[in-house]
């Protein structure tokens, strides 16, 4: 990929955005469409018809919005392929080639600026010559996204012309802007447009808290009518699906990687658990292998739905490629460990090879967590408990599943054993109140919180309470101990399974837009300064007589 550079050394292409200039005629989307031949429903660049307030107090606006080509895009470091990569010039590319449509760097994005299509349709219902001639089969399955026109950028820059001031090296939908709301430009040249709008005009960046450094500034204020802070929203616009600034459901992870969790945590639970077992006398050491087996193959149920899920299969082991930076690929490698090491400790079965088997069902687990929890454009993943919920669920999974397999495996579960188990069920249960309790101060959308508190009662006395009182029976009651514990197990199995599943596929509402900072108009207390100006008699006498 050539190098762009210009006299000022390396650029940072960036874009500022004048909200008071845009129209919503849709001029840029059509652009892009046009110059990146996206398939129907895909639309790289988007404008949003915004309608803010109640009346009279009432304002309208569009916002075009897109990829953000952040400094820190999160998009990047999770993607196991290195297809999502960072140019010098801080443009966000994607190599369709090499990406295997995990939608990894999809739901890490706040932007809502990716999208994945797994099937080429007609806007007519049946492809037409047009659409044949334009066809991209290499996009399909794959990520897609806004690429800020890398290819007019460099072949201008190439030609010796300027991006951001002639047109044919400019992002298309900056160089068909009619209203000129649109600009282009290098933030590391100070002289340039876009520096010296960002320098004298005030400006936010979209969720500027979240640390990616956008480079879309967007300008909302005149030297005429100064802009004004936002106001808060009320919940029932908050949460109202017409209102194009709520974030969707996605539907990228589906349930099919809902399955990966719930698999993944109670096999790689399970092997820790049976080793903490072996270690503490409750099963004999020579069953281990058995267990580790069991719980192979239940890591192999999770990894096949992962498969299911992926967009182009046969790439799937171009995922080994990121381990410097993706948690993905790191969970890959964790599972390269621990099959090896079930196998070996079934033919060897030696105290070292149970242990290594164990830490690599822990790294397994660790990386779940932490797979979940970089996925940031979906807050109810990004929360801070999130990666600890996993890892906690996990083991009262994995000690849900042993207390199953002591119907089978001869043990002796001692109180000790037993108390554990009740201690591992209330640290699940705080962390889950806590996380509820919470969702609100940690920036959990409105949606997602419904969904959680929704949930909250059923997790609470199928995945806490009744494993709880089952394991006080069995610790009460002796000769209950092999049942109780079985049925401890597979409550506190279905409870974890159950919020895990809905946390992904119930509660996973996209960020969604945000404006810090709005023009002043409208109407009502929204109004430009002369329209709240009193109307003088004078006026209104002179007008009348026209």
């Amino acid at each position: 990929m050539m190098e762009a550079r210009t006299a000022t050394g390396t650029p940072r292409w960036g874009m500022v955005v004048d909200i008071n200039r845009c129209v919503g005629c849709q001029t840029c989307t059509i652009a892009c469409k046009h110059a990146n031949d996206t398939l129907p429903g895909v639309q790289w660049r988007r404008v949003l018809d915004v309608e803010q307030g109640r009346f009279p107090d009432v304002e309208r606006l569009f916002l075009v919005t897109g990829c953000q080509h952040c400094a820190e895009p999160p998009c990047v470091p999770v993607c196991p392929t290195g297809a999502t990569r960072q140019r010098e010039d801080g443009l966000v590319t994607q190599d369709y080639d090499i990406c295997i449509g995990c939608a990894y760097c999809a739901v890490a994005c706040p932007y809502d600026a990716r999208t994945i299509v797994h099937e080429q349709r007609g806007y007519y219902g049946r492809e037409t010559v047009q659409e044949r001639a334009t066809a991209h089969p290499e996009r399909l399955g794959v990520a897609q996204k806004c690429n800020f026109c890398q290819d007019r950028v460099d072949a201008g820059l190439a030609n010796g012309l300027k991006p951001g001031i002639d047109p044919e090296a400019t992002p298309a939908c900056s160089a068909a802007c009619i209203a000129k709301a649109i600009h282009f430009g290098d933030f590391n040249d100070p002289k340039s447009n876009v520096s010296l709008l960002a320098r004298d005009n005030p400006s936010f960046r979209m969720h500027e808290q979240l640390g990616t450094e956008p480079q879309i500034r967007y300008l909302y204020t005149t030297p005429a009518v100064p802009g004004r802070d936002a106001e808060a929203e009320d919940e029932e616009r908050e949460t109202d699906p017409a209102n194009p600034l709520v974030g969707g459901l996605q539907t990228l992870w589906d349930w099919r990687a809902a399955m990966n969790w719930c698999f993944g945590g109670v096999s790689s639970g399970l092997a820790i658990m049976a080793w903490v077992a072996a270690q503490t006398g409750v099963i004999e050491a020579a069953k281990l292998p058995v267990v580790f087996v069991a719980a192979a193959l239940l890591m192999a149920v999770g990894l096949f739905f992962v498969f299911l899920k992926i967009g182009r299969q046969l790439r799937f082991w171009r995922a080994i490629l990121r381990p410097q930076t993706s948690w993905m690929t790191r969970e890959l490698y964790a599972v390269a460990v621990f099959y090896p090491a079930v196998a070996a400790s079934f033919l060897w079965p030696q105290p070292a090879l149970f242990a290594l088997t164990a830490l690599a069902a822990l790294a397994f687990l660790l990386c779940q967590a932490k797979i979940l929890h970089l996925a940031r454009g979906i807050p109810a993943w990004r929360a801070p408990l999130v990666p600890w919920m996993i890892a906690a669920t996990g083991l009262l999974e994995g000690y849900g599943a042993l207390g199953v397999a002591l119907l089978f495996v001869v043990g002796a579960a001692s109180p000790g054993w037993v108390l554990a188990g009740m201690l591992l069920a209330a640290a699940n249960f705080l962390l889950w109140r806590q996380y509820v309790a919470s969702a609100r101060r940690e920036g959990i959308v409105p949606l997602s919180r419904r969904a959680l508190e929704a949930l909250a009662p059923w997790i609470y006395v199928l995945g806490h309470a009744l494993p709880v009182v089952l394991l006080a029976v069995a610790l009460l009651i002796p000769v209950t101990t092999p049942a109780s514990l079985a049925l401890a197990g597979l409550a506190a199995i279905a409870g974890s399974a159950a919020w895990k599943f809905a946390l992904i596929v119930n509660a996973g509402y996209r960020q969604g837009f945000a404006l810090a900072k709005l023009p002043q108009r409208g109407s009502g207390t929204r109004a430009a300064p002369p329209r709240l100006a009193p109307v003088s008699s004078d006026y209104i006498h002179r007008t009348s007589e026209k």
